[in-house]
């Protein structure tokens, strides 16, 4: 994917005191498409773009913090985009055809960026670029690279190393584009995505006027709750009382539980229906649990199908059913197995923990001993 660079603005931040407290920019150059093409910013650059482009970004990413993000701006029941003040400035700079108008509207943003929480000194890149194969229309690229304090570059025979203060690297460079392109060639006006590998948000706290789409987990909790508040209301048909407070009350000590364990209020028939739903909304979603010292990620949707939780003999069971086995890293001996019956294997369920207790038992000390 090639990129024509229509317009180019640099700036460098500088932040002073403890914290960064005190914040400056500098404007050093807005270039066109000619200057860019001269410039030794195009072999730092080029192929950032592409790189942005293509980089992936989930609606619902696992974690709240996942460095790639979708972000739709937010706007009034009724009113279309313009009436978003975010969506104004990019489109603005997106749609300049003069290099003034574009720095001047480069400018503006900057100076919205500076006041931004946890902003550090670096610079901040404005670029309006067009994918020449794919499009017609340009993107808009806003790109933050950090100053890297400790680079150095080998300087002359007497000094042979000099400190570089303001050294740049694209490495965990920070980057917005705009529109968001899902497939090559397709624009989304609505959305932007944002990629920041860090702890600190620079860019959420920068567009304010931006929504993203809850992380995964998140969503999932707030589906499974509305099934319980569902599941209560058919379950009692409005009656009320301390048989169904005691039932409420049990959910929502599962519900904000760090560790939560298995409630055993559902049948199975009531939990396939339940994860039907939720594979139906997000096919990818994940079952972990773990049985004592045992981890297991696989599939939600093979729940009841190719897994199976179980009791047997007072014991939980998860019974996982497969066409093969694999092993990684260094052989052991389990791969030589020639695998029993599963009746066989049921009547072990327990046998070890009752062989232990009774061994426990008996080398507990006689009462009318003394315990030495």
């Amino acid at each position: 994917m090639d990129f024509t660079v229509h317009y180019l603005s640099f700036f460098v931040i500088q932040t002073e005191g403890p914290d960064g407290a005190s914040k400056t920019f500098k404007h050093f150059q807005t270039m066109d498409q000619d200057e860019y093409a001269a410039s030794e910013l195009k072999a730092f650059l080029d192929g950032e773009f592409q790189r942005i482009c293509k980089r992936k970004a989930e609606r619902h990413p696992n974690s709240e913090s996942a460095p790639t993000k979708i972000g739709r701006f937010i706007v009034e029941p009724g009113f279309e985009l313009e009436s978003n003040p975010n969506y104004n400035l990019l489109q603005r700079l997106r749609a300049s055809s003069d290099k003034e108008d574009f720095h001047g509207f480069a400018d503006e943003l900057v100076r919205l960026y500076m006041d931004a929480a946890a902003v550090r000194g670096g610079v901040l890149i404005v670029v309006q670029a067009t994918p020449t194969k794919h499009l017609s229309d340009p993107l808009l690229f806003i790109l933050k690279c950090d100053f890297e304090p400790k680079i150095a570059r080998i300087a002359d025979e007497r000094n042979l190393i000099s400190h570089v203060e303001m050294a740049i690297s694209a490495k965990n460079m920070k980057s917005i584009q705009y529109p968001f392109m899902p497939e090559e060639g397709m624009l989304e006006l609505w959305e932007l995505k944002i990629h920041q590998a860090s702890h600190a948000r620079y860019f959420e706290d920068f567009l304010r006027f931006i929504d993203y789409e809850k992380a995964l987990p998140e969503l999932m909790t707030e589906q499974m709750l509305t099934m319980v508040s569902e599941y209560m209301e058919e379950k009692w048909q409005g009656q009320e009382g301390e048989a169904r407070e005691q039932e409420a009350q049990i959910y929502e000590l599962w519900a904000h539980s760090e560790k939560r364990e298995l409630q055993e209020q559902w049948s199975q028939e009531q939990v396939a229906v339940a994860t039907e739903k939720l594979v139906e909304q997000q096919p990818k979603l994940a079952l972990s649990f773990k049985l004592d010292e045992t981890s297991v990620k696989a599939p939600l949707a093979a729940f009841g199908k190719t897994i199976h939780f179980a009791v047997y003999n007072g014991r939980y069971v998860a019974l996982l059913e497969g066409e093969g086995f694999q092993f990684d890293r260094s052989m052991l001996p389990v791969e030589l197995l020639q695998p029993p019956d599963l009746l066989d294997v049921l009547e072990l369920v327990g046998k070890h923990k009752a062989d232990s207790e009774a061994d426990a038992a008996d080398h507990q000390p006689d009462d009318d001993e003394p315990p030495f």
